[in-house]
């Protein structure tokens, strides 16, 4: 057995924590950029701590998904800032943005000549410049991840840049944070929490310790992802939503993923469509398709009892079989109103494109069992 587990350099979690980041940050840097998303008022509380702290700020409010474009221009303008921290407060796509800076401003160069599929593929060669990962939804995971998921437009393709360098400085999760998210996005991004713990479970990377938060992280959002939509405020249920999105972002940066994020990437470059929806509609049919491949052609295969032991947690059932547990996720995708990818502008004529995309994703490399293209078209017939 050999695996290797890498995450943030510190993880601090708790009702409350955000008010410790000020003092955190005054020892890591004198001048920060603070990445925030569209309601950039929501930071302010961060901001004030950290004037009081004596820190000087710079804000980049991002209106929508990280580009390569963007991250160009706010990497310019913390250089002209002179900010030697990087800060993210906000979902998935600001973490990844400041991430992406913090690589930049240590490393130089352009988001291009270091990311995968679409860029150079260069390795970074130094550290990040310290960067705090505030997440304020619960979902990506991504406050402890080692890459940064842009888009590149001229492309029409999402790839990240990937570096154990870029793994944050510190992941600061509040879960107070989360408790304003609407259903919709509550209903996503959990989504995609879930779907992070399932794949890395099953993935071949798998391994004892990242087994033990899938285990853990599922077994909470199958309690808690129902009641965190319908009662927003309810402290228990955001709680364990934050701890299982938490869990997620440590199993994927260490045991990897599977083909509903082999999908997710390729699809969300090419359509406007929120990742945790995409990963929602595709989870229940990769998890069927993967099911029968196994079955029949490697019927000794151990991970078939890893997906009966998914099956048990999901449903609370001791005597669950595989399949309950993914008539569970079909019923909880309905339950929270999953759109189908057609909503997205995704048609038949794009399933060839996508099945190639996919086929070449590094996502998909981890899944339990290398699928057949017939396989991976069926995946996206069935979710369309």
């Amino acid at each position: 057995m050999r695996f290797e587990f890498a995450s943030a350099g510190r993880v601090v979690f708790g009702a409350g924590v955000l008010r410790e980041a000020g003092p955190i940050a005054r020892s890591m840097g004198s001048r920060a950029l603070v990445v925030t998303g569209r309601q950039a008022d929501r930071a302010e509380p961060l901001l004030a701590d950290l004037r009081a702290q004596g820190v000087g700020v710079a804000t980049y409010s991002l209106a929508g998904e990280p580009t390569t474009g963007i991250v160009r221009q706010a990497t310019q303008e913390a250089r002209e800032a002179a900010c030697d921290l990087v800060m993210g407060i906000g979902g998935g796509s600001v973490l990844d943005t400041g991430k992406a800076i913090a690589a930049l401003l240590a490393n130089g160069g352009d988001p291009l000549d270091y990311m995968e599929v679409v860029g150079h593929g260069k390795p970074l060669t130094l550290p990040s410049r310290p960067f705090i990962a505030i997440p304020t939804t619960a979902g990506t995971g991504t406050e402890v991840t080692r890459n940064a998921v842009l888009a590149s437009t001229e492309h029409r393709v999402k790839a990240s840049m990937r570096s154990l360098l870029m793994l944050p400085a510190l992941a600061l999760v509040d879960p107070t944070l989360t408790y304003t998210l609407p259903p919709e996005v509550t209903a996503s991004t959990g989504m995609d929490a879930l779907t992070q713990l399932i794949e890395p479970y099953v993935s071949v990377r798998a391994n004892p310790l990242t087994d033990a938060l899938c285990l853990d992280g599922m077994a909470r959002v199958a309690r808690s992802l129902r009641v965190a939509c319908d009662q927003g405020g309810d402290a228990a249920a955001r709680e364990d939503m934050a701890l299982a999105s938490l869990f997620g972002g440590f199993a994927l940066a260490n045991a990897g993923l599977g083909a509903a994020h082999g999908f997710a990437g390729p699809i969300g470059g090419m359509f406007q469509a929120p990742h945790g929806a995409l990963c929602a509609a595709l989870l229940p049919r990769v998890m069927a398709v993967n099911l029968r491949a196994l079955q029949d052609r490697r019927p000794a295969s151990p991970v078939l009892e890893r997906f009966e032991t998914v099956a048990r947690i999901l449903t609370g059932r001791t005597d669950a079989r595989a399949a309950d547990g993914i008539r569970w996720v079909e019923a909880l995708c309905a339950d929270l109103g999953v759109p189908p990818l057609s909503t997205y502008g995704i048609l038949a004529p794009d399933i060839e494109v996508l099945v190639g995309m996919a086929g070449a994703a590094s996502s998909t490399k981890g899944n339990p069992i290398v699928l057949t293209p017939g396989e991976l078209r069926e995946i996206l017939s069935l979710a369309l």
